[in-house]
């Protein structure tokens, strides 16, 4: 029974993970090795070690990048958003630019509210958990069923309502923030999302979104 080895992997193999990830040619020939060929679990290992490249990269420093607009189909929905890097020249590079807009074009679809869960205000997080928690009370959940019932509603609250963990509207199979993660890795730099607006024709506010300094680390 044969092995898979970086020997075995053909440079199509690689050529066609990395068209589907985005992620580095070195990247792709190890993840295939790794999946013993298998295409699919190729990319799921590149997704994990994207957010954790991702990770690591996340206390950098991002003072670059670029503000798009998005205008939605006759006019009703407009959005402006920016996105940060590290680099004018990160900025600069189509697929930085491809991000930026497919990140507008999501916000004006799928309406977030706030950008990361560490966003949404401890009085917008307490009101949700109590109109939850009465909501499981009322339907006679013993009281330790009726708490892990709003932990898994507030989860749900937030999918629904921050972008970072809303399902990418061209690709329901990974979130916002995997896409950013695939473009960390692939371009080597942080990436984040610092603000947006979404305005829509008839509403009598607007959505504007600031994200929240992330902690520093050591």
């Amino acid at each position: 029974m044969s092995t898979t080895t970086v020997n075995n992997i053909t440079a199509a193999q690689v050529k066609e993970l990395r068209d589907l990830t985005g992620a580095p040619m070195m990247d792709c020939k190890k993840a295939l090795t790794e999946a013993g060929g298998d295409m699919e679990k190729a990319v799921i290992i590149l997704r994990k070690t994207g957010a954790a490249s991702a990770q690591k990269k996340a206390a950098r420093v991002t003072s670059e990048g670029s503000v798009a607009s998005y205008i939605h189909a006759g006019g009703k929905i407009g959005v402006l958003v920016e996105i940060n890097c590290e680099s004018d020249f990160v900025a600069r590079t189509d697929d930085f630019k491809e991000l930026v807009h497919d990140v507008a074009m999501h916000i004006a679809a799928s309406d977030p509210k706030y950008i990361r869960k560490e966003d949404v205000s401890a009085a917008d997080f307490e009101r949700e958990r109590e109109i939850y928690k009465a909501q499981a009370i009322a339907s006679g959940k013993p009281a330790n069923i009726a708490e892990k019932m709003v932990v898994g509603r507030m989860e749900k609250f937030y999918g629904d309502v921050c972008l970072y963990e809303q399902p990418f509207i061209k690709d329901q199979t990974i979130s916002i923030s995997q896409l950013i993660a695939t473009k960390i890795g692939k371009l080597g730099e942080n990436i984040s999302v610092k603000r947006f607006a979404r305005f829509k024709v008839g509403d009598a506010g607007e959505t504007i979104a600031i994200s929240k300094p992330e902690p520093k680390t050591d």
